[in-house]
């Protein structure tokens, strides 16, 4: 949804090249002729937008939000701009509200858990329907779900329903690496190239397809998906904790329990689809998809994809856009042209570079977001010294994330002081305090650094985190006087090395894809549930026990031999999966998170940029009567 900085290849927070291409720089230098004269950049008092333009007069909203997608399906939505079309055209159990990141009512009408959060039951409303006028209900999720699950690893964040009960174990599936695929955000769920199929060509499809079934489910599966299924064990169905109690009750039973279960099904990978999938078939985006949001496809084709008002949806009211129009861009330079010539209404999801952001950030309809991504370094706790609990926080308060954000990043990202940019209930923060890292090394035997190891920093072959971990060495010399040694590996050798265990931090990055927080530390520290479910299957007398050690021991050494830790089989403790105890532990140390950036005319309201890229249409309308103070003389 939104604009990344960075290169396509560096989207977990990685700073562009510092060099550009001549049209970049010509483009640059245009961009400094129209601002100002001057050398230094101020904004602007006569013209507070960068681009000023009357509002259309009907509820119609052009959106630039990358190039055009390459599917559909909600399964494989990872990342924008698949996921803002999903959201638009298709609607889950829940929905998140762009503002507060909370889960909001979609389909299901209400939900409700168990004591222990294991089990979950959502009620369906009876007036949800798929713009086909059939009812949507609890067996299309039952379905959609399975299929998820069977898809493996064609499917995006698959990782996101491990926790479910009756899946079958297997490879597991991440979008989590420490290698150079961290810079891409992850964009796990490859589609084939694109095609666009003339309409007549997307009907004839669609009559063939909803001749062969009266009701989702009945037509056989199609040879793709069948062809998924073989890569994934096939879920026992009597075992699968998704089950449906009649038309309108989904009761879905967890292995660990989760408090934000109803905010995770906001995903894009959990709504439902009609049928078997067989609207997602072969290489083109078919413009007769069945969906069940609060828009509908009307047109694609290679000028880009046309969404109007659904007439079946249950909150139809409610809905002030009439048509959306997503207009594909090759490229920012391109899309910001666009918006300056008054074409477009926002523009996302667009790669500026460092100097395009300075020249934009005066001006009023100029956005900047914390991106939920999170780059950070992994320590190896099994490891003396590292298993000392007051070195891993000595290391991390030695590093001064200001200096790495505005320095070695350029200013386009911003230092995470927490493992969330998300609002979450703890109020503790990462210190910064060179003193106290002092102190604290001297605590752990390591007086002035002396005797302390050589630090091995595995790092990707990225310029970008090559400097950054240059910079965090310097401070760790000037700082603790400790030695590091940067170690740089291809993708494949840096992830055998760190599950080898032979390093001492690594980098890594991650994209956290809900407001999930056991989730999100699931995938910071790229856990299998089993790591996890052992602790929780003890007595309550030792597993309080267990916590009260791995947790409320200050200056405890973490070693497995003195008695401090969890044994090595348990990978994280049930005690970490919350951000107060992941701070206090540091088993992985945050340095910063990515931000993004978009354009918003001034007469569209309700489009609030998040950090999920969790955006709904649902709330925009377009202020017709809108016009700037200059000319109304408000």
């Amino acid at each position: 949804m939104k604009a990344i900085s960075g290169n396509k290849s560096e989207k977990a927070g990685v700073t562009p090249s510092r060099t550009f291409t001549f049209a970049a720089a010509a483009f640059c230098l245009l961009c400094f002729a129209f601002l100002s004269a001057c050398t230094e950049l101020e904004k602007p008092k006569a013209e507070p937008f960068f681009s000023q333009t009357s509002p259309p007069k009907k509820q119609e909203f052009r959106w630039s939000n990358g190039k055009l997608p390459k599917s559909f399906d909600p399964a494989t939505a990872s990342s924008p701009p698949e996921t803002d079309v999903v959201r638009a055209i298709f609607e889950g159990l829940t929905e998140t509200d762009p503002k507060t990141l909370e889960e909001v009512s979609g389909v299901a009408e209400t939900w409700e858990a168990t004591d222990d959060y294991k089990v979950w039951t959502f009620n369906l409303r009876k007036d949800a329907k798929w713009i086909n006028g059939k009812p949507v209900i609890a067996e299309d999720f039952v379905r959609s779900w399975k299929r998820l699950i069977a898809m493996g690893k064609r499917g995006a964040h698959t990782n996101l329903i491990s926790n479910i009960a009756g899946i079958p174990a297997g490879p597991r599936v991440t979008q989590i690496s420490s290698a150079d695929e961290a810079d891409l955000l992850l964009n796990s769920a490859p589609t084939p190239r694109l095609q666009i199929l003339p309409s007549q060509q997307l009907a004839a499809r669609t009559d063939n397809s909803n001749a062969n079934s009266a009701r989702p489910g009945r037509n056989e599966a199609n040879s793709n998906l069948q062809t998924q299924k073989s890569e994934t064990e096939k879920p026992d169905d009597d075992k699968l904790g998704v089950v449906a109690e009649g038309d309108h009750i989904l009761k879905v039973t967890l292995i660990l329990p989760d408090k934000d279960f109803p905010k995770l099904v906001a995903n894009p990978i959990f709504r439902p689809v009609y049928g078997e999938g067989e609207y997602f078939t072969g290489n083109e985006l078919n413009a007769s998809v069945v969906t069940n949001g609060p828009f509908k496809i009307a047109s694609v084709d290679s000028s880009g994809i046309l969404l109007e008002r659904s007439e079946n949806y249950w909150n139809r009211d409610s809905i002030k856009l009439e048509r959306v129009y997503f207009v594909p861009m090759e490229n920012a330079e391109k899309a910001l042209a666009a918006y300056r010539a008054g074409e477009l209404d926002a523009v996302t999801n667009a790669d500026f570079a460092p100097l395009v952001l300075k020249l934009l950030s005066p001006y009023d309809d100029f956005r900047r977001t914390t991106h939920s991504a999170l780059n950070f370094y992994e320590v190896n706790s099994t490891k003396a010294p590292f298993s000392d609990r007051r070195v891993r926080q000595a290391l991390s308060n030695a590093i001064e994330r200001e200096k790495l954000t505005e320095g070695e990043m350029e200013g386009v990202t911003r230092p995470a002081l927490g493992f969330f940019p998300f609002s979450t209930k703890t109020k503790v923060k990462l210190t910064q305090d060179k003193e106290k890292a002092k102190e604290l090394l001297d605590e752990a035997g390591f007086p002035g650094g002396k005797d302390f190891p050589v630090i091995k920093l595995l790092v990707n072959r990225n310029d970008t985190q090559q400097r950054v971990a240059r910079t965090v060495a310097k401070m760790w010399k000037q700082n603790l006087n400790l030695e590091t040694e940067i170690i740089v590996k291809d993708a494949n050798e840096l992830e055998l090395a760190r599950k080898a265990g032979d390093f001492d931090l690594v980098r890594r990055g991650v994209v956290l894809p809900a407001a999930d927080e056991a989730v999100n530390f699931m995938a910071i520290f790229d856990t299998p549930r089993d790591a996890i479910t052992e602790p929780l299957v003890l007595k309550d007398a030792e597993k309080n026990k267990l916590i009260e050690k791995t947790v409320t021991e200050p200056g405890k050494d973490d070693d497995p031999a003195s008695g401090g830790a969890l044994p090595s089989a348990i990978a994280v403790p049930e005690s970490i999966l919350n951000e107060e105890n992941a701070i206090y532990e540091l088993r992985a140390i945050p340095l910063y998170f990515p931000t993004s950036f978009s354009l918003v005319r001034p007469y569209v309201l309700g489009f609030e940029m998040n950090s999920l890229d969790a955006l709904t249409l649902s709330n925009v309308t377009i202020d017709s009567e809108w016009r700037p103070k200059s000319d109304n003389g408000q």
